[in-house]
């Protein structure tokens, strides 16, 4: 199941949506980051939300039949991690992925729907107050464990395995944060830049 999570992982929608829809390269444009808040960037919201339901699906699917299939919580948090890994270090392109935002909420999503909307909550809220999808993502992936912890506390392990791994993902976003160079979320647009 880690295997099948990892090659799950690797397919990049963001690639293929891009190439579908007739868009430039993601890893060659805007962020240069192959995930669906660089798609709507440069794609518009459809592409994105595309991008956004594929990614999710690639977490999902293997962490839900690995729960089916009776693994433990330990178990479960791997192969959510191995889905994880698969869209950041994708074998099938060339080892250039995404951050794992998405496919690490599809993996969590499974538990519950209220941990699903806790979630979802918590990051609208904060890209509507901070503009940043990063700083939305990394509050997201913090209070994560702690969501799971008050709602199902079986799942405290392989969440806060998956908040490990999306923390470490933004290191360079922090950096960015930390020099005021960080993008905000906008949609594609004309560059009018001053």
């Amino acid at each position: 199941m880690i295997i099948i999570a990892y090659l799950a992982g690797s397919i990049s929608s963001a690639i293929l949506v891009c190439k579908m829809r007739g868009l430039p390269d993601p890893r060659e444009q805007g962020s240069g980051n192959p995930g669906a808040t660089n798609v709507l960037r440069i794609g518009g919201a459809s592409s994105a939300i595309l991008v956004l339901f594929f990614d999710m699906l690639k977490g999902a699917i293997p962490s839900y039949l690995s729960y089916l299939m009776g693994l433990d919580a330990a178990s479960l948090g791997f192969i959510a991690v191995a889905a994880c890994l698969g869209h950041i270090y994708p074998v099938f392109f060339q080892f250039k992925g995404g951050k794992g935002v998405a496919t690490a909420f599809g993996a969590m999503a499974p538990i519950g729907h209220d941990l699903a909307l806790c979630l979802v909550a918590t990051w609208i809220v904060l890209v509507i107050i901070t503009r940043y999808s990063s700083v939305s993502a990394m509050a997201a992936a913090l209070l994560a464990p702690v969501y799971t912890w008050l709602l199902d506390e079986r799942f405290v392990l392989p969440v806060a395995m998956l908040s490990t791994l999306i923390l470490i993902r933004h290191k360079d976003n922090i950096e960015r944060l930390r020099i005021g160079e960080e993008s905000k979320l906008t949609r594609k647009r004309s560059n009018k830049k001053a």
